[in-house]
């Protein structure tokens, strides 16, 4: 789904989904303490560790009347706060997402899939 924003005399705006997952998944592996993004699919105990290419296979999100909603799956690195780390990841993507595309972040639900060390 795409989402469009209001049109004024110079035109409209279509912002993908696609495109909304990949800046998240950007932001996400910018963030301290955070390994990398996982696969939505927790298998056998085993979080895959997602390349840069597949990023948005770490992200689920959701839209709804002009806001949207993520859930983030993530791998973080041992011996930090997880929820610190998770706080900040959350803040980082509202602020990202709201600043370059203009729509509100109505919720973002961080689901840690693994601890890694670096």
């Amino acid at each position: 789904m795409n989402e469009e924003k209001p049109p004024d005399s110079a035109g409209k705006i279509t912002i993908s989904d696609d495109v909304l997952a990949d800046l998240a998944g950007l932001t996400c592996t910018r963030c301290y303490g955070i390994v990398g993004m996982a696969s939505q699919s927790f298998q056998e105990g085993v979080a895959e560790l997602l390349g840069r290419d597949s990023l948005r296979r770490g992200v689920r999100l959701k839209r709804k009347e002009g806001t949207v909603s993520f859930d983030l799956y993530v791998i973080v690195e041992a011996g930090i706060n997880i929820a610190e780390v998770a706080h900040n990841l959350i803040e980082q993507v509202e602020y990202m997402v709201e600043s370059s595309t203009g729509l509100e972040v109505d919720e973002v639900q961080v689901h840690v899939q693994g601890v890694r060390v670096n």
